[in-house]
């Protein structure tokens, strides 16, 4: 009986790894709750970026700016164009930092998850959970921006309701892929690639300038980008500026994620088992 009990206990390192997580992500996920209700500041601190990016650019400069053509012709106002883009890279920046620099620090620093996986969780339920959380916390903010969107005025489509969906999307897009590269990291000095990618993402993903602005060259290399996917989506949702291509931005990214969560989950297979 001994020897039976000693070979089950052995199956949870000797079968292959499930790469999209199980219902135990659920428990990891409880668990950053908890931890987050003594340190609420931090996750409410999150929202106000945006909002100030909303309030100086969108407000500020879209006085100077003027209106807006969009490419089915209609025009709007600057801050309705600048504000679905700045929902997108909220989505973006929250899930990218949740993703990396916190799941760096209980990889490498704290060792929780070398803990986590004393228990039934596996590699697969750390990476799934851990961007479920990163989810969470991407549709706290969404929710609020999108309310002071509503409140400003600055949604002009019934489409908009498929907005936070959206938003939600982005951060998976974004969480799964963060998470993945933040295996590969070893010291903290490697997060200067993640600035390196995001910083032009936000400022050269059609975020604050119509994509016409651009030359012919640079426009595919824009459109190609992972923001610019989400900007199109959310912009196209909140002025109604809705066709068949916003169906190839979701393509474009749950592709993305889920090929993000598999890295992500095989990695830390490798990492936190070997």
């Amino acid at each position: 009986m001994s020897g039976r009990s000693g070979h089950l206990g052995l199956v949870p390192r000797v079968v292959p790894p499930v790469l999209f997580g199980g219902r135990r992500a659920a428990r990891l996920v409880e668990r950053n709750a908890m931890v987050y209700r003594r340190i609420w500041l931090i996750l409410v601190s999150g929202f106000f970026e945006p909002l100030f990016y909303l309030l100086s650019i969108g407000v500020g400069v879209g006085e100077l700016v003027g209106d807006i053509t969009l490419p089915d012709g209609r025009i709007i106002d600057y801050t309705a164009f600048v504000a679905p883009a700045l929902l997108a890279s909220s989505a973006m920046n929250g899930a990218v930092y949740d993703s990396t620099f916190n799941v760096f620090d209980k990889l490498k620093w704290r060792k929780i998850y070398d803990a986590v996986l004393a228990t039934p969780l596996g590699a697969g339920d750390v990476a799934l959970g851990e961007i479920t959380w990163a989810l969470i916390r991407g549709l706290i903010y969404a929710t609020a921006f999108l309310i002071v969107m509503l409140a400003m005025g600055l949604v002009l489509s019934p489409w908009a309701v498929l907005a936070l969906p959206a938003a939600v999307l982005i951060g998976f897009a974004f969480a799964a892929c963060g998470m993945a590269a933040t295996t590969y990291m070893r010291t903290w000095l490697d997060f200067e690639w993640v600035q390196l990618a995001v910083l032009p993402m936000f400022l050269f993903s059609a975020t604050f300038y119509p994509l016409s602005t651009y030359g012919p060259a640079l426009q595919w290399v824009v459109r190609i980008t992972p923001l610019y996917q989400g900007v199109a989506l959310l912009r196209g949702l909140t002025t109604g500026d809705v066709g068949p291509e916003l169906v190839l931005h979701v393509v474009y990214l749950v592709t993305m994620g889920l090929i993000g969560l598999s890295i992500a989950s095989r990695r830390l297979e490798r990492l936190l088992l070997r």
